[in-house]
């Protein structure tokens, strides 16, 4: 059993993804890697059958977002702990064994990178409003005290994770990785984490709409049974 599972949802990625690929490998040798090619029109799927290791998976599936090709891999995560990954460059691969060597000090815990607790770029003013906002809603609906919920580090002991009644198709999976595990009262640590974000140009995808999804599903979880 593998002690990490890189969990990487891909949607037209052909720009970047090779080298997300070599800097995982790179990175975390020992690690089981779940590709996941949510539909891609580019050249994304064959890259990811060329380039993917033995022992790694490359899983296809129609569009349908990020939370769905995330659920997918979580499903054939085997290692103790899982990690999210995007394909593309915003998030350092190499930093991924820092939140793992905190997960390891820190037993049944989750550990999130923040990209707000250290100095970071940061090219969207108002995004990072949006992101602040959230997670002061999160905050508040929760007793929580995270900076930032919507970071794509969330890192959690494997049968933690697959446990979370995860539903959500697109981007409103990130309000449910923060918001289900304080509803159930599992530790949530964060660390620093640099953070090099990417223009719409070159394939930011997150939206407005996102935020409001975001917003609607935190209210759901919160008030739900």
């Amino acid at each position: 059993m593998p002690t990490l599972s890189v969990l990487v949802p891909v949607f037209n990625e052909e720009r970047t993804l090779k080298r997300v690929m070599d800097a995982l490998t790179a990175a975390l040798p020992e690690s089981q890697i779940v590709y996941v090619d949510d539909g891609s029109t580019d050249n994304s799927l064959n890259i990811l059958k060329s380039g993917a290791r033995t022992g790694d998976l490359v899983l296809t599936k129609t569009n349908g977002g990020k939370g769905s090709a995330v659920r997918l891999a979580i499903a054939r995560a085997e290692g103790t702990f899982s990690i999210i990954q995007d394909a593309d460059l915003e998030y350092d691969p190499f930093e991924i064994r820092n939140l793992l060597n905190e997960a390891d000090k820190n037993p049944g815990s989750a550990v999130f990178g923040s990209r707000f607790l250290k100095k970071n770029k940061n090219i969207y003013p108002l995004y990072l409003l949006g992101n602040k906002f959230l997670t002061g809603v999160i905050n508040y609906l929760f007793k929580s005290r995270l900076t930032d919920s919507y970071t794509c580090f969330k890192l959690f002991p494997t049968e933690t994770l697959k446990l979370l009644p995860l539903k959500s198709e697109g981007f409103e999976l990130e309000v449910e990785l923060s918001a289900y595990p304080l509803k159930q009262g599992i530790k949530i640590l964060e660390i620093p984490i640099t953070y090099h974000p990417r223009s719409f140009k070159e394939g930011k995808k997150i939206g407005w709409q996102d935020a409001v999804k975001g917003i609607a599903t935190a209210l759901k979880i919160r008030f739900g049974k």
